[in-house]
């Protein structure tokens, strides 16, 4: 990594600055296993707006290239202090790089969740499809108007663009989703919960790096950084509104305890009935051929019954012992 131009007044600053990064990475890369969790024990997508997942991927893609062009390009560098300020720091961190590396890749695994899974009649939208079309052709044209004149920070800049409309649009289609189904079941909350504080914590970081250099350049000189957090912020507010005040998701009725009275008289009727099923089941073995003529049975009615019944019934069984026993 190149040079960044400025060092820090203030080591506590810089200890709180690595920290809250590094929380705010660690709380955006876990956020996005809840739902992997949750699609797997599911074996389902229903409820995962498909929409969400290809906006999000463009968008972590579109802030890769933008976080890491900003973090080792000596070129991208250059041009940031020459137009901010050679005293100003790069407003781009390590654990940015790492956050972004992270969730292209966990995105990319949801997207083949898709692919895979129950989705029922769920499918990605032309609108949806439009959009991801329209910002890659405008990141192309910026590509071929930039490097002709070598504008390495502009073209970086357009990248980071195109990540934060993708921030500010990717949450509505999950959010009109759950107002329509009036349900957030298959949207797991955890991610909301972690991306929350993801959100927090990185604004903090920013904001302390801003409080040590005395100025505000951060937040504007890096504006793509600034609005992901206060949108994600935003939506995940109306997230947690939806989950547990809009839409909670209603637990199964557990049956009524049963007293000891209740419980013996159901196991009564339930061994009677039994009884009934099972001398019923015993007649029909018994009697499933034609009987004999009625002479014949008279002929043996003098203690050999039990005889003809037996030739009636499996040799290797004992229905007979059962049906007397009834």
């Amino acid at each position: 990594m190149a040079g960044q131009g400025s060092s820090w007044n203030s080591t506590p600053l810089q200890v709180l600055h690595d920290v809250l990064g590094w929380i705010a990475f660690a709380s955006w890369s876990i956020s996005f296993y809840p739902q992997v969790i949750l699609n797997f024990r599911r074996k389902s997508v229903v409820g995962l707006n498909f929409d969400f997942v290809v906006l999000n991927l463009t968008k972590h893609s579109s802030y890769l290239i933008y976080n890491a062009s900003v973090f080792f390009s000596s070129a991208v560098q250059r041009q940031y202090h020459q137009k901010f300020g050679f005293d100003q720091m790069i407003p781009v961190a390590a654990n940015d790089v790492a956050f972004s590396i992270h969730a292209v890749l966990l995105t990319a695994i949801t997207l083949f969740q898709i692919a895979i899974y129950e989705r029922g009649h769920q499918k990605i939208s032309r609108t949806a499809t439009a959009i991801v079309i329209v910002a890659w052709l405008a990141a192309a044209v910026c590509v071929f108007v930039a490097v002709p004149h070598h504008k390495w920070l502009w073209l970086v800049s357009c990248f980071n663009t195109v990540q934060v409309v993708m921030t500010v649009i990717k949450y509505i289609p999950q959010a009109v989703m759950n107002f329509k189904r009036k349900s957030t079941i298959g949207w797991s909350i955890g991610n909301i919960l972690l991306d929350l504080l993801g959100g927090v914590t990185n604004y903090a970081q920013m904001a302390v790096q801003s409080i040590d250099q005395k100025s505000w350049v951060n937040f504007y000189g890096n504006i793509g950084k600034t609005l992901l957090s206060l949108v994600s912020i935003f939506f995940d507010i109306l997230f947690i509104l939806q989950h547990y005040v809009l839409y909670p998701s209603k637990e199964k009725a557990l049956p009524p305890k049963l007293d000891a009275v209740s419980k013996e008289r159901i196991l009564k009727s339930s061994e009677n009935a039994h009884s009934d099923n099972a001398r019923h089941i015993h007649f029909r073995t018994l009697f499933r051929y034609p009987p004999l003529p009625v002479p014949g049975m008279l002929k043996k009615a003098d203690g050999s019954y039990e005889t003809l019944v037996r030739e009636r019934c499996s040799p290797a069984s004992n229905q007979y012992d059962q049906l007397v026993k009834h």
